[in-house]
């Protein structure tokens, strides 16, 4: 009874062995460890979302745990950014009032490229966008400013998921 038990568990596990478990990096970054993460460039008007954007990547790349941050001069590659544009378009108006907007939609986009120390290119010109919606009070300046956060993360995440996975 024993030795079939024994014998049934080896040939499941035996399946198995070809797989592990962990991050799975694409082929072409296969020899990337670590990334050294300068302050992005802004080319928008809203001034200082260049180091929200920055700390926020870098928060969702060490979240994800597939690439080390590092200084320039230890890296493997080296990961710069363009915040391209912030666009903000109405979503849901007023209710016998089209011109009056209750919600809008935020996107954030940034233009990033992954190269080696020796300035091969690994990825990129890459376009990415993260979005996110926010209702209107009385400020619409401070409502905008308080969603940049969340259209952040939303970048972020589909950023270093486009790094880690490839996709």
């Amino acid at each position: 009874m024993k030795a079939s038990l024994a014998t049934i568990c080896c040939l499941a596990v035996s399946g198995c062995l070809g797989y592990h478990v962990g991050p799975v990096k694409p082929y072409y970054l296969r020899d990337v460890h670590t990334i050294a993460v300068p302050t992005f460039k802004n080319r928008t008007l809203v001034p200082r979302i260049e180091v929200l954007v920055t700390d926020t990547v870098i928060k969702q790349l060490q979240q994800d745990g597939t690439f080390q941050i590092t200084s320039d001069d230890k890296a493997d590659a080296t990961l710069t950014g363009e915040i391209a544009r912030i666009t903000r378009l109405p979503a849901r108006s007023v209710r016998g009032n089209v011109l009056a907007t209750t919600e809008f939609n935020l996107a954030l986009t940034v233009k990033y490229s992954l190269t080696t120390r020796d300035g091969k290119q690994l990825a990129g010109p890459v376009e990415t966008v993260g979005t996110t919606s926010f209702f209107v009070s009385s400020d619409v300046t401070t409502d905008e400013r308080q969603a940049l956060p969340l259209a952040t993360e939303d970048l972020a995440t589909r950023l270093v998921s486009q790094l880690s996975e490839g996709w």
